[in-house]
């Protein structure tokens, strides 16, 4: 190769080369998006999830959330041929933040979330002056934040599974039953929140106390969830019933009892019932992600419609062939 051909492939790669203010930008920018620690290496490992060889040189324990940063964009910097699409994926995906929920939960939110959001316009412009560069990446950068997204979607998903699961346990061993009470009303609110199941706190109508409500599929479901150390009999779940029959012909029931039901009250409603019931082993199947709430449910309901049966153990779901 001449020469002149020589300098023009190199001037050629300098121009489509990441200039060293992105870099910065960047590094600002990933800083700042998160206030936590935790969130942050989230974020960070799932968009790092093809590149073990990155994360195993990041020192997210003993280093500060700038450091990491840091470190990361400098090992990017250093090989920026092989990590080009890794590069222009962070700088797209953090450029395209408008909202920052977890800066925005901090003390001085507000503060914390016009800090980001000048660091990430900084980073913005930068992506925007580097276009032809970006230009020759997308597509792949795209699919590298999207199959981010999903890592660490699942996760978060998971993380919070394993918070859940472990008040599920303190629970147990609670003293005082109302707090105790309380509490599981809490936490069964949080669980179907997770799933997008529209829980609604408890509320009172007249002469009825509800404990709550959901919503699955097109399906409206009221709730009572009792932590008693009797199980639960026929009365309870008459009255449940009841109180079902009384609202809008859609309305299904869930009867959560952490004591089980009476072998006579489930023989009751073992041929005809408008609710389904959950227990302990039931959420700790749920709590350890051996299957979905929502596919639970719905597994529970199919269940119901077509045996007429309220209870349907989780350990009978696992064991029906797929």
């Amino acid at each position: 190769m001449r020469k002149e051909e020589g300098d023009g492939a190199a001037a050629q790669h300098r121009s489509k080369a990441i200039r060293p203010a992105a870099y910065t930008a960047l590094v600002e920018a990933l800083t700042t998006i998160y206030w936590n620690k935790d969130p942050f290496e989230l974020y960070v490992r799932a968009m790092l999830k093809d590149h073990s060889e990155l994360l195993a040189q990041l020192s997210f324990q003993s280093s500060t959330k700038r450091e990491v940063s840091g470190q990361l964009v400098n090992l990017q910097q250093a090989n920026e041929a092989r990590y080009l699409d890794l590069t222009v994926a962070l700088m797209l995906d953090i450029a395209d933040l408008e909202t920052f929920p977890n800066l925005m939960s901090q003390q001085d939110g507000d503060e914390k979330v016009a800090k980001a959001t000048a660091a990430v316009a900084e980073l913005r412009r930068w992506t925007a002056k580097q276009r032809e560069v970006i230009a020759e990446h997308e597509a792949h950068a795209v699919a590298i934040a999207e199959s981010a997204k999903q890592a660490q979607d699942g996760r978060a998903c998971a993380q919070a599974h394993e918070e859940l699961k472990q008040r599920f346990i303190v629970m147990h061993s609670a003293t005082n039953p109302q707090q105790r009470g309380r509490d599981f009303e809490g936490f069964i609110n949080e669980l179907f929140a997770l799933y997008d199941l529209e829980p609604r706190a408890a509320y009172s109508l007249d002469h009825e106390q509800i404990d709550g409500a959901f919503s699955l599929d097109t399906d409206h479901y009221v709730l009572e969830a009792k932590w008693w150390k009797e199980a639960i009999g026929r009365r309870g779940l008459d009255v449940f019933k009841s109180n079902i029959e009384r609202k809008g012909k859609n309305t299904l029931g869930l009867y959560i009892s952490m004591s089980n039901f009476t072998s006579d009250a489930l023989a009751v409603y073992s041929l005809s019932t408008p609710f389904i019931t959950m227990d302990g082993g039931d959420f700790m199947a749920v709590l350890d992600q051996r299957i979905r709430l929502d596919e639970l449910m719905r597994r529970k309901k199919r269940h119901a419609s077509e045996t007429g049966h309220c209870f349907l153990p989780v350990s009978k779901i696992f064991s029906e062939p797929d």
